[in-house]
């Protein structure tokens, strides 16, 4: 099997064609757009200006694998209503902007539940207090596969309302859309919220995944909450082998390598290359990736 990597679009340059450039230079052939779209969050751009990307994006060869919206990134206990006016809302655009840019997934977001207690299952949380969550969310998926898009769903750091590996299960069953809805696994922002990434979460998750997400982390003596930024040659989880499980199980066609963050940066580390750096050591590394 083999899994080919990307990038977020702007961190190979903030100049939306320069960095279509760069993509190819680098041997990147997806996309993953989120920022720096002609100076605009990838949700916020009109119409005509997608069109532009869209033919830059044409001309260079290269195709959409994620369209990463931020749809959902809100806090649970903020209520249904403002669930189904500021993200709802906005679908119908963001369905428009996905049938010109043709994404293999259209991103949607775990949201934030930062009243979960610690050692609490969020899922019975949501059940007993936000059962409308699920709704909202199937609502969604179901909007967005009619249009002919498929949706994914990533776990996201913070509070997020999915963090342990049987909340994501659990939470997928529950949403009963097994057709339509996979797991976008981000490691670090998992990490971020308090689950150290072992081969034993990935098993676990493994039947949910369709898209992978890295970035680098350290922590520091004995404690395993994430510390530190840094590129994934200098990681402390095991970048190599759950990736080699990733790659040879073939859950994750494209790869998607992130910005190191969730940490806080190291003095005297050298932040300048670690998009390249990344991309060499995976495909180093981790045979299948390209």
């Amino acid at each position: 099997m083999t899994s080919q990597l990307t990038i977020l679009n702007s961190m190979a340059d903030p100049d939306f064609d320069r960095a279509l450039q760069i993509h190819r230079d680098w041997g990147l052939h997806w996309l993953d757009l989120r920022d720096g779209i002609y100076g605009n969050w990838v949700a916020a751009l009109d119409i005509e200006t997608a069109k532009r990307a869209k033919e830059a994006i044409d001309k260079n060869g290269l195709d959409v694998f994620c369209m990463s919206t931020s749809t959902f990134f809100e806090e649970v206990e903020k209520g249904e209503a403002l669930f189904r006016e500021k993200h709802l809302g906005k679908l119908t655009h963001l369905i428009e902007l996905g049938k010109i840019f043709q994404p293999t997934v259209l991103r949607l977001i775990a949201a934030q539940l930062p009243s979960r207690q610690e050692g609490e299952n969020s899922i019975e949380l949501i059940k007993s207090k936000y059962p409308w969550v699920f709704d909202v969310y199937r609502e969604a998926i179901d909007r967005v596969v009619d249009a002919g898009l498929r949706p994914t769903i990533e776990n996201e750091a913070f509070k997020c309302m999915l963090s342990q590996a049987d909340e994501m299960v659990e939470f997928f069953a529950e949403l009963d859309r097994s057709d339509s809805v996979a797991l976008t696994w981000d490691v670090q922002n998992q990490w971020a919220t308090g689950v150290f990434p072992t081969v034993e979460v990935y098993e676990t998750l493994k039947p949910l995944i369709q898209y992978y997400h890295v970035k680098g982390g350290q922590h520091e003596g004995d404690s395993k909450a994430l510390r530190w930024n840094v590129a994934l040659e200098d990681a402390h989880w095991p970048v190599v082998e759950i990736t080699k499980r990733v790659v040879a199980d073939g859950v994750s066609p494209v790869i998607c390598i992130n910005p190191t963050q969730h940490g806080e940066n190291k003095p005297d580390y050298d932040y300048s290359t670690v998009v390249k750096r990344d991309i060499d050591f995976l495909r180093s590394q981790v045979p299948g990736v390209e």
